[in-house]
């Protein structure tokens, strides 16, 4: 469960002057993933400078436990990256406006090619279809494909401008027309392993908001949120966190030696269905710690 360790990732344009010092944590170093944007957060005619830019600070990147990806324009960007020097030094790449076609163009370039994982975005107009969905995790579920996969992501805003539509900073975007869909591709993917994370939240004023858009994200199985400035990053993983009570009852879900179905802080446990959701609650807490007390 690799992707637990997404939690709140920046984007990052790659025609920013100080890109190497947020890069090697220098600056938001609370960031648990960093994503390199030459994609929409790159004007057309910045792209080479982006590119350039990009190549100068990948040579400098200091290990370090972030996660780090580049989000490419497109299949000849992706072939420009994988040729730069120090390109081995990130974890992989952010995939977006993911169409099956468009996918096999980048698992073509990437043949042969080190370990990167892979975030494919979903943020079409093949999302609003299952038929497609359904054939894209086919896609994603082949032998050669599904080790690569990280998790999918959710494009929230350009699913809104589908549909023409900007949402407000006072709802969560379960209240919007894309919370049934959200809840949609959730069941599509995540029975088959595929963790999905959250749209971004674009709103800086109401942070009770993304706190509860966060616990439905976390109500419908996302997880990993894009954050539109550092300040979101707290309060997006302190929803992150878990309770005492949830810790409690998932050790004794995982613990051999307890019943199959007991009771406990007055809900029912059972051992074969809620098996997942401990094991998951586990993990979370070892990241990000309990409600109440420090991360480990």
């Amino acid at each position: 469960m690799k992707y637990l360790k997404l939690g709140v990732s920046l984007y990052l344009p790659c025609t920013r002057h100080d890109l190497l010092a947020l890069a090697n944590g220098e600056r938001h170093a609370e960031a648990r993933s960093l994503i390199f944007c030459t994609e929409d957060a790159v004007r057309d005619d910045e792209l080479e400078r982006s590119i350039r830019n990009l190549a100068a600070v990948l040579p400098m990147l200091a290990p370090r436990p972030t996660l780090r990806f580049i989000r490419v324009r497109g299949p000849e960007v992706l072939r420009r990256a994988l040729a730069l020097p120090g390109i081995e030094r990130i974890d992989g790449f952010v995939l977006p406006k993911i169409t099956r076609p468009k996918l096999r163009s980048y698992l073509d370039l990437l043949e042969g090619m080190p370990p990167f994982e892979l975030m494919p975005t979903i943020e079409t107009i093949d999302a609003f279809d299952p038929a497609e969905m359904i054939a894209l995790r086919s896609l994603l579920c082949e032998p050669a494909v599904r080790p690569r996969i990280l998790s999918l992501r959710i494009g929230g805003n350009d699913l809104l401008a589908l549909l023409g539509v900007r949402r407000s900073p006072e709802r969560t975007i379960y209240q919007t027309a894309l919370g049934p869909l959200v809840a949609q591709l959730a069941g599509y993917f995540r029975p088959h392993g595929f963790n999905l994370t959250a749209p971004v939240f674009e709103g800086l004023r109401h942070p009770e908001v993304l706190a509860s858009e966060v616990d439905l994200d976390l109500a419908h199985g996302l997880f990993g949120k894009t954050a539109v400035h550092p300040e979101q990053i707290n309060v997006i993983e302190a929803m992150y966190s878990v309770s005492s009570e949830d810790l409690e009852m998932a050790q004794r879900i995982v613990a051999a030696e307890g019943p199959a179905v007991f009771r406990m802080h007055d809900t029912m446990c059972e051992k074969a269905t809620h098996a997942t959701w401990a094991r998951i609650i586990l993990e979370r807490a070892q990241i990000y710690g309990v409600r109440g007390r420090d991360p480990a």
